[in-house]
């Protein structure tokens, strides 16, 4: 039975990192899986890993849920595991709410979820499904590290878009439109870059302004 050091073990080669798991009952999950664990990106290392793939170099749309379906299918093949995705169903699977119940996420001052390793850089690749009830160590942290924290992301957005209050997503693409906003498109969210966390993380500029043209369009 696959346990989580394999898992882990299986998805290095691919930059890709176990960011949490949890059991059945802590979150609804599809039918059949008992323990579901969710990937997202090493850092550092994981766009110099992905800028290699086929995916990356053929300039075809969506490349990086193209490579993602590609490798966690894989995986998902070797594991005996089921692959989900937080992109192509509809309605999309519940990855906010997946994210909490791993225990090493939780909601930020403004709204976005913070990891306890990732900080406001936290994305999930896909989640993992298995049928049985795999041994899961206890979560590292047993608070949002917001708690300690002085919050530097409620006053970092310089378009003030994206606050406690809300986010005001037409005030946010205004001004990614703005000479000003060139510093979020190729830098990444100034909230998002604000938290200390995210400043461990090691997260590649060029990611961050690959994820911001594709969501400014």
């Amino acid at each position: 039975m696959a346990g989580l050091d394999q898992i882990s073990n299986l998805a290095r080669p691919h930059a890709l990192a176990v960011l949490g798991a949890f059991h059945k009952g802590a979150a609804p999950v599809p039918e059949g899986v008992e323990t579901l664990v969710l990937l997202g990106p090493q850092e550092p290392g994981f766009w110099a890993s992905f800028t290699q793939s086929p995916e990356y170099r053929d300039t075809l749309p969506d490349p990086m849920d193209r490579w993602s379906r590609r490798i966690l299918d894989a995986l998902a093949g070797r594991l005996g595991a089921c692959a989900f995705y937080p992109f192509g169903t509809t309605p999309p699977h519940p990855f906010y709410t997946w994210a909490k119940a791993s225990g090493r996420a939780w909601p930020s001052p403004v709204q976005f979820l913070v990891h306890d390793t990732a900080g406001l850089w936290l994305s999930y690749r896909g989640a993992l499904g298995f049928a049985q009830r795999l041994d899961l160590p206890p979560p590292p942290a047993a608070q949002s590290p917001c708690t300690t924290c002085a919050q530097p992301c409620v006053t970092a957005c310089p378009a003030r878009a994206l606050t406690q209050t809300g986010y005001d997503t037409a005030a946010c693409h205004a001004y990614l439109d703005q000479p000003a906003g060139q510093a979020c498109m190729t830098g990444g969210c100034a909230v998002r870059a604000a938290c200390p966390l995210s400043h461990a993380y090691g997260r590649d500029p060029d990611q961050s302004a690959f994820h911001m043209r594709h969501f400014h369009t």
